[in-house]
């Protein structure tokens, strides 16, 4: 991707505005995958193309200023000190890195825009029409008339994929004043746009949404373009295809069968479902708007929908030829999990032994997995299977916001993990296979030290605390860290299935309220006066959020505890651990006991 250089950009004006001529070059090709980079999200108004903004330098002195005045060249300068003062060295905005002259180009971009604004470190998100220092929280059809009583960047189709890919994204207002982020807004961004809270605020890792429900999401978005109202959604469903601009609502047509070639959703043919168009034909829809009643339609696996039929000897037509292969494998099932079993196939290695495959259910279909140690000596059962041969281009990997500020209350800091760094305060894990990262923390003037286990395993998140002294040497040995890290990962992958069973499962209390669960590792360090505790949301639930505390712990316990449950209220802040998230108490159990926590009042 071709981004700017903020230095450079801002550079150039400093020294436009000082009356030099100061020619640089402030756009560079750069990998979305290895860059940190900024970007920005907003209406289009009066923008600075990319010819403009490379050419600046070399327009007549009238046409420069006129370029200047425009408000797309101010959201670029804008946007620029914004980066530099957020420490980004680069910064992409659609209007001027784009060579909109190519079609080339612009396809590629358009395919490709999902990503980039996934991959952002943060995204800035414009409100041009909002000159109040708050962020709207009403609904104002007298201030935001053509856009449903909202900003009109809530309305637009291109800002779809831009609200849901990024993790951070920060709102400005028309002064470019901070009005809130998407963390904090989620509740109120619900009821905006209807996507659900938690896919804001974790994407789409907790549970993957319906076809329908996307849909739904873009039904009263609006386009200057019709061919857009299909291009924009690309990214969302992880497709691609060619950008054929005057084939008119043929583009939606064509993004449905590009759909329908990777998934086997069948939410898809329900749009309409109260019969309000009531248009016979073809089993596609013309428009998004189609789905726009479809935003509690939900996708059934096929096993499941046979269950529901009670006919699980029916098998159903066109759900097992997309992508996947089907056959008839002898298998037998994990210890360690339901939804895991070894296939036997008709191979065999060079002993004479049977060849075996270890493979993982993904609801209707399997995937290959490793490292399933514990596999029952029981006689195979033969059994129809359809095995997945195409990459899931919508698989997002499990992101967990790692919160460890107050284990430097006691002197404790991170020193390093294994086996890669951790970038942004983000543990990313692989929600497929198995994984597993390791953190170190150590105090040097205490000579403790403490690693903490992130862990996948067959689908199902753990959490490992292991503690030892620093040696003696410890301040000499930059690899003594490192080296920590190694060894506490060769233990906890070894024991990976073991920690992924005593992980507590979420369950339900008298009040629904309570639906979010959070649970607490506690590990007494030997010899020393400290614990660690690591406080860990639900995997299930979507909760992805890790707080790690260390606490003084003075003959309290012996070696590791047992987990302990928190509940939070889903519906306030959303903020890890025992802290209390709105106006309702938190729960922890202690000795059998439930405990309520209460916010301290402040001031």
């Amino acid at each position: 991707m071709r981004l700017l250089d903020v230095k450079a950009v801002l550079d150039r004006e400093q020294s436009i505005r000082g009356g030099t001529e100061w020619e640089v070059e402030i756009l560079k090709e750069h990998d979305d995958e290895t860059t940190s980079y900024a970007i920005l999200s907003h209406r289009w108004g009066t923008e600075v193309t990319y010819e403009e903004m490379t050419g600046l330098m070399e327009m007549p002195e009238r046409k420069r200023v006129k370029v200047r005045q425009r408000d797309g060249y101010q959201k670029i300068i804008k946007s620029c000190e914004l980066a530099m003062k957020d420490g980004y060295a680069w910064l992409w905005i659609d209007t001027c890195c784009i060579d909109k002259r190519s079609s080339a180009e612009l396809s590629e971009a358009i395919n490709s825009m999902y990503r980039w604004y996934q991959n952002a470190q943060v995204c800035y998100a414009y409100l041009n029409d909002v000159d109040q220092p708050s962020f709207p929280i009403e609904q104002n059809n007298n201030k935001f008339g053509k856009s449903n009583g909202w900003p009109e960047w809530f309305v637009r189709g291109w800002t779809l994929q831009e609200l849901i890919a990024p993790k951070d994204i920060q709102f400005f207002n028309k002064d470019w004043s901070s009005v809130g982020n998407k963390q904090s807004l989620a509740g109120i961004l619900e009821q905006i746009t209807r996507i659900p809270h938690d896919i804001l605020r974790d994407g789409s890792t907790s549970r993957r949404p319906s076809i329908a429900q996307v849909m739904s999401w873009a039904a009263d978005r609006k386009m200057t373009r019709v061919e857009d109202r299909a291009y924009s959604l690309l990214g969302l469903f992880g497709v691609n295809m060619p950008m054929l601009y005057g084939e008119g609502k043929k583009a939606f047509r064509r993004l449905q069968l590009e759909i329908l070639g990777e998934s086997n959703d069948q939410s898809i043919f329900t749009w309409d479902p109260y019969a309000t168009i009531g248009q016979d034909g073809s089993v596609l829809a013309d428009d998004p708007s189609c789905f726009r009643d479809c935003h509690d339609i939900g996708h059934v696996a096929s096993e499941k929908f046979i269950d529901r039929l009670l006919m699980k000897y029916v098998e159903l037509p066109g759900l097992g030829n997309v992508g996947r292969i089907q056959m008839c494998l002898p298998l037998i099932p994990s210890c360690d999990s339901p939804l895991v079993f070894r296939a036997i196939l008709a191979c065999t290695n060079s002993d004479g032994n049977l060849v075996t495959i270890d493979l993982a259910s993904r609801g209707s279909s399997f995937d290959r997995t490793f490292g399933t140690p514990n596999i029952d000596k029981a006689f195979p059962v033969f059994k129809t299977v359809y095995l997945t041969h195409r990459e899931d281009t919508n698989e997002i990997p499990r992101c967990l916001t790692l919160d460890d500020t107050s284990a430097s209350y006691h002197g404790f800091t991170r020193r390093g993990a294994f086996p890669r760094r951790i970038t942004n305060d983000t543990v990313t894990l692989s929600s497929l296979g198995n994984d597993l990262i390791v953190i170190v923390y150590a105090n040097d003037d205490g000579g403790s030290r403490f690693a903490v286990g992130l862990g996948n395993y067959l689908r199902q998140g753990w959490v490992q605390i292991t503690a030892d002294k620093c040696p003696p040497n410890h301040r000499d040995a930059s690899t003594s860290s490192l080296d920590f890290a190694k060894d506490a990962y060769k233990l906890m992958w070894n024991a990976r299935a073991e920690h992924s069973r005593c992980m507590p499962k979420r369950r339900e209390t008298y009040n629904y309220m309570h639906l979010c669960r959070n649970f607490v590792k506690h590990a007494h360090f030997p010899r020393s006066i400290w614990a660690a505790n690591v406080t860990w949301g639900a995997w299930d639930r979507g909760n992805l959020h890790v707080r790690v505390d260390v606490v003084r712990c003075p003959d309290c316990c012996v070696g590791p505890r047992e987990w302990r449950a928190t509940t939070n209220n889903r519906f306030g802040l959303d903020m890890p651990g025992l802290m209390k998230m709105d106006i309702y108490s938190h729960e922890l159990e202690m000795g059998g006991k439930r405990v309520k926590l209460y916010e301290c009042p402040v001031g």
